[in-house]
């Protein structure tokens, strides 16, 4: 058992995607309440440091990094700052060498074959039991800690929000009700077609009235360009935008309709309610995270959640998808969260 009092700095690892890391901040609280004066500090990827360094419970966000030579310094970096917890919540070979040679007393890992020799205290066997917040949350109960609050975050600064607010009076926006679509997926198989998300959009539009606004990253800008086009003055493209812009327009939202993405995790940190639509990946791990949202898929299908980066076939998860049924779910979102009068 972790000898609390004796934990003043905390290390916790967490890689991959953005919506992998917005998950992971569900430890942030829990470990607040266990260590109240303890330096909490976090590794994580390039991609992911915008929505952690601004966080009150964060110290410090260290990027992992990609040179051999780079991280064997980092190696080094990390053994300098003696940690008492390491939380390695990735658990691949590299998490774990950075784990060990950190040198702290307490160094907490997934049991996988081949990395067990890194950890001294054990998360879960069984990760496919759980959605991947809840694996963070009994990843902590695992090692003796606190795992009752259930906050996601992602940060948005105050000039985050000035450069939302200025484009969205300049759109006369910024009283208006409207609604978001992130056509972001990090696989091509995850990303709904645009023609799928503009029938949606038409969908919401004559049943509420809401106009969409398209939100896009440098990867999704052609998509979001096809859905500008379908849908026209039903809909608004949204500006080029850093990640944490996107989360700010997000925040703004009524609600949002995404792929299993990013920005999909985002919105449920930033608490804008938001219906998932999921192909090859499985929504009861990856799907949006509390009850004010909604998720959705082609259950009935036999390929579904086949977890394969590129369709073999023709897209059906999401083609075939019927709109009454997204409409329902839609519904659904706006009832149960009274996001209209």
């Amino acid at each position: 058992m972790i000898e609390k009092e004796s934990v003043k700095k905390i290390l916790i690892i967490k890689l991959r995607g953005i919506g992998d890391v917005v998950l992971s901040t569900i430890v942030l609280d829990n470990l607040k309440t266990d260590f109240p004066g303890a330096i909490i500090d976090f590794i994580c990827e390039a991609s992911s440091k915008p929505g952690l360094e601004g966080l009150t419970q964060l110290n410090q966000v260290l990027v992992l990094p990609k040179s051999i030579m780079g991280r064997l310094k980092f190696y080094l970096k990390i053994r300098k700052k003696k940690y008492d917890l390491v939380l390695d919540l990735y658990s691949n070979p590299t998490t774990a060498q950075i784990t060990y040679l950190s040198g702290a007393m307490y160094r907490a890992g997934f049991p996988y074959s081949g990395r067990k020799w890194a950890y001294n205290l054990f998360g879960p066997v069984e990760r496919d039991r759980y959605h991947s917040a809840v694996l963070h949350l009994e990843f902590l109960k695992k090692i003796g800690l606190n795992s009752s609050s259930q906050n996601l975050y992602f940060y948005v600064s105050n000039n985050d929000n000035l450069f939302t607010e200025s484009w969205l009076t300049q759109k006369t926006l910024h009283d208006k009700e409207f609604f978001g679509i992130s056509p972001s997926g990090g696989w091509p198989s995850k990303k709904c077609d645009p023609e799928k998300f503009a029938d949606i959009a038409e969908g919401i539009y004559k049943r509420f009235n809401l106009p969409a606004l398209i939100l896009w990253g440098p990867e999704d800008y052609n998509d979001a360009i096809k859905i500008k086009n379908l849908l026209g003055d039903k809909s608004i493209l949204a500006p080029n935008t850093s990640i944490r812009q996107m989360a700010s327009f997000i925040s703004k939202c009524l609600f949002l309709i995404a792929n299993d993405s990013g920005p999909m995790h985002i919105s449920t940190a930033v608490k804008t309610p938001v219906l998932s639509i999921h192909g090859p990946t499985n929504p009861l791990h990856q799907g949006p995270f509390g009850n004010m949202h909604e998720w959705i898929n082609l259950s009935e299908l036999d390929c579904i959640m086949c977890n394969l980066l590129d369709c073999p076939k023709n897209h059906e998860c999401f083609k075939d998808l019927p709109l009454s049924r997204i409409m329902e779910k839609v519904e659904n979102l706006i009832s149960k969260n009274k996001l209209l009068g």
